[in-house]
């Protein structure tokens, strides 16, 4: 009998329409509520999507899945968590989106805390108020720091000694960590079989600071085994997390989908190396960036990791292509926009200061001896967050206060930026320039893996106030000008394990973070208004 690896993960739903994606132990047909798909093939691994049609709007519709005729979902005998149903958006409900970022997962030991994703499941379970959908902001996975179950299994493949010690090296090892993360905790996985999820990459689906700079990537394509391990990075991302975050209809126009629909069962590694090969080298090749609209909502995913443009002369957190695409997508004439990037937008500002300086001294603001200095700083302190991409960040700064102004169609009730990364949670208030929309970064980080230690001291020193003024100086040595905004945060920090909800009613929002209070339970940290 044809078996269920991995899923089910009910992904992109909209009023008419749901995607369904599983992993099966060999080829087969995958049948939801009527609608079926054939499994395709990459490394010996099976997927599909199923995309059921003609949904209607406002309706829950409970499903199971078939893999060649045989009910394999919901599993025989599981009865601690309800059927798993398709709700589609229409009904007169408010919009909720849940979203979180940094999730390390197994953790049999509790090392890393509660985890907020399971305790927001057992929630759900037992009657909660019932998000729209579900948005992870980056570190899905982490394939640089391994918990002892995929160490194990690495070990066993390939012995403890080969490089890259202590480290994902290839497709195989991901699709085993994606199990890891996502089907051991029964609630887990029955959360992401019933809710809607979102979601976009961040440093630790690939390497930690992936990306940071040309030096950076120099030196990693200078290792024998990085071909390997981002091919496998990307490639397992885009069947794993990206193929889902389409609509039925961007999939469908989606260049090497169609190559791989048409192959049958033959196994088409060869295309999706090629392709994730080439998504490393040019950019500009792939958007993993989209958007969806809610509504009256626009959400805005900005890929800000693989989209940068990194060579000795040019350096940006979006290429020109991922740029133009954005700024076309931040328009008016929506009650709400909201922009999630993994990395935070809006920064404490000691910190945004210190990565401003240390961009302009890695680029030779204090001399070729200051660069050197600056490059070995920005990689050992993470420097390299929007603020440490002055031009892009004041491009994105010209096109949301454009929004907020009006100019760009008639103006949103909130402008939000949502973000996850730093491993603490906060609100921050832009209070300059004035415009007619408020903008705000709401930050939740992380899900499960808190900053501890050294780390975390050092972050609530620098979001404390009158502490930007040092790091402000520097920048002006440099011949950093000042900011095109300015902010403040308004609540926070917070290190608990995290999730946090946006909540939308007509034109007003607001948002609500709770911690993990423990494996099965969330208490309420704080909430605000955002419009």
């Amino acid at each position: 009998m044809t078996e269920l690896v991995l899923g089910p993960l009910l992904r992109h739903v909209d009023e008419r329409t749901a995607t369904v994606w599983v992993e099966t132990d060999r080829p087969c047909e995958v049948a939801v509520l009527g609608a079926a798909a054939r499994t395709f093939t990459v490394h010996g691994h099976h997927y599909a999507l199923v995309e059921i049609d003609g949904l209607e709007p406002g309706s829950q519709t409970p499903y199971e899945v078939r893999l060649d005729g045989e009910v394999v979902w919901p599993e025989p005998g599981e009865d601690r968590f309800p059927p798993s149903v398709i709700r589609t958006p229409g009904g007169g409900e408010p919009l909720r989106l849940a979203f979180g970022s940094c999730r390390r997962s197994p953790d049999p030991e509790g090392v890393h805390g509660p985890d907020a994703l399971s305790a927001y499941a057992h929630r759900l379970a037992g009657g909660g108020e019932w998000p729209t959908a579900l948005l992870m902001i980056g570190d899905q996975v982490y394939a640089d720091e391994l918990g002892d179950e995929i160490r194990a299994f690495i070990h066993r493949r390939r012995g403890p000694d080969s490089e890259p010690q202590g480290e994902l090296a290839d497709f195989e090892e991901y699709t085993y960590l994606y199990r890891l993360a996502w089907r051991t905790d029964p609630a887990v996985r029955w959360l992401l079989s019933t809710v809607p999820t979102y979601t976009i990459f961040d440093d630790h689906d690939v390497r930690d600071d992936w990306n940071t700079s040309y030096a950076w990537r120099e030196e990693m394509w200078s290792q024998p085994w990085w071909r390997r391990r981002i091919i496998g990075g990307l490639a397992s991302y885009w069947i794993y997390q990206h193929l889902g975050n389409l609509s039925p209809a961007e999939r469908a126009a989606d260049p090497l989908y169609a190559r791989i629909r048409d192959a049958g069962d033959r196994d088409v590694a060869d295309l999706v190396d090629e392709f994730a090969e080439q998504a490393d080298r040019r950019p500009d090749s792939t958007r993993w960036s989209y958007a969806h609209d809610f509504g009256a909502t626009r959400l805005i995913m900005v890929d800000s990791r693989c989209a940068r443009l990194l060579t000795p002369d040019r350096r940006a957190m979006l290429d020109d292509a991922e740029l133009a695409w954005l700024d076309e997508q931040c328009r008016g004439d929506r009650d709400h926009l909201l922009i999630a990037s993994s990395l935070p937008y809006l920064l404490p500002r000691s910190i945004h200061h210190a990565e401003n300086w240390n961009e302009a001294m890695s680029g030779g603001a204090w001399g070729r001896a200051g660069a050197r200095l600056g490059e070995k700083i920005r990689q050992a302190a993470d420097l390299e967050h929007w603020a440490a991409f002055e031009n892009s960040f004041r491009a994105v700064a010209e096109d949301v206060t454009a929004v907020a102004r009006g100019e760009r169609g008639a103006a949103p009730a909130s402008i939000a930026f949502l973000s996850g990364d730093v491993h603490y949670s906060y609100l921050a208030r832009v209070t300059a320039p004035d415009t007619m929309t408020p903008i705000s970064q709401v930050v939740c980080s992380p899900l499960r893996n808190p900053l501890a230690g050294r780390f975390r001291w050092a972050n609530v020193a620098a979001c404390r106030r009158g502490t930007a003024w040092v790091f402000r100086g520097l920048a002006a040595l440099a011949r950093v000008p000042r900011p095109p905004l300015r902010w403040r945060l308004t609540r926070g920090p917070w290190f608990d394990n995290m999730i946090a909800t946006i909540e939308i009613d007509g034109r007003r929002a607001r948002v609500r973070w709770e911690a993990a209070a423990d494996g099965t339970s969330l208490v309420e940290r704080s909430a605000a208004t955002l419009s």
